[in-house]
């Protein structure tokens, strides 16, 4: 009965990682989603429910902590565990990232869009993208795949470089436009974090699965 508890609990931990990183995928959707909008209304509940996303992260470690305390696990499971705790510890930080899209929708949607936004919903595309498989190659122990998705991030860099550059001519031309500029640059700027977590997250997969530490990525920002 007791190796049935145990199994159910590491089990548990890993059905909150797939939960949180739902929970974490809809801030972003909604996130950029205001942003295109100006939907302050809608920023600012992205804004309030990034606090479920916090307290849900706390609720994840505590019960790894038990686990750990109890259980005593050993080798692979203990490994999980310990990815386990870092990954909620990641979903939370992009969930900020999230609010703080949301945060620059409620604090500047009273002047129109500098621009159509195109490249940020792309950036927002590939990052919920490369998070979602992340958390399947966590639930499958698939090295191979945490590897393949943390190139991906490479993607995601040349999309934030683009826009940098486009904005920056923006500024360059019309210095009335700084301030629209810059804020959409912090968004994108969130968005290239966000996927610099999700190679947090790969390298977690493969700590787990291996036992090995890795640097996979280096942010360049």
């Amino acid at each position: 009965m007791a190796r049935v508890a145990y199994v159910h609990q590491i089990q548990e931990l890993r059905d909150d990682v797939v939960a949180m990183a739902s929970m974490v995928d809809k801030a972003i959707v909604r996130a950029v989603d205001a942003l295109k909008r100006q939907d302050i209304p809608l920023g600012r509940d992205v804004m309030a429910k990034d606090r479920e996303i916090n307290a849900l992260r706390w609720q994840v470690e505590e019960k790894a902590l038990l686990v750990i305390a109890t259980q005593a696990p050993m080798a692979g499971d203990l490994r999980t565990i310990a990815a386990v705790v870092q990954i909620v510890t990641d979903l939370e930080r992009m969930a900020d990232h999230a609010a703080g899209i949301a945060k620059i929708v409620v604090e500047t949607a009273d002047e129109p869009l500098l621009k159509p936004l195109v490249d940020i919903p792309r950036m927002s595309e590939l990052a919920r993208a490369m998070l979602a498989d992340s958390i399947t190659a966590f639930i499958d122990g698939d090295e191979p795949a945490a590897r393949a998705i943390v190139v991906r991030d490479d993607e995601v860099d040349e999309l934030y470089n683009q826009i940098y550059r486009e904005l920056l001519t923006y500024m360059m031309a019309d210095p009335g436009t700084i301030n629209r500029a810059t804020h959409l640059l912090w968004a994108a700027h969130n968005l290239e974090r966000i996927a610099d977590r999700v190679s947090n997250i790969c390298e977690r997969v493969v700590f787990a699965v291996t036992g090995t530490l890795e640097e996979m990525d280096v942010a360049a920002y």
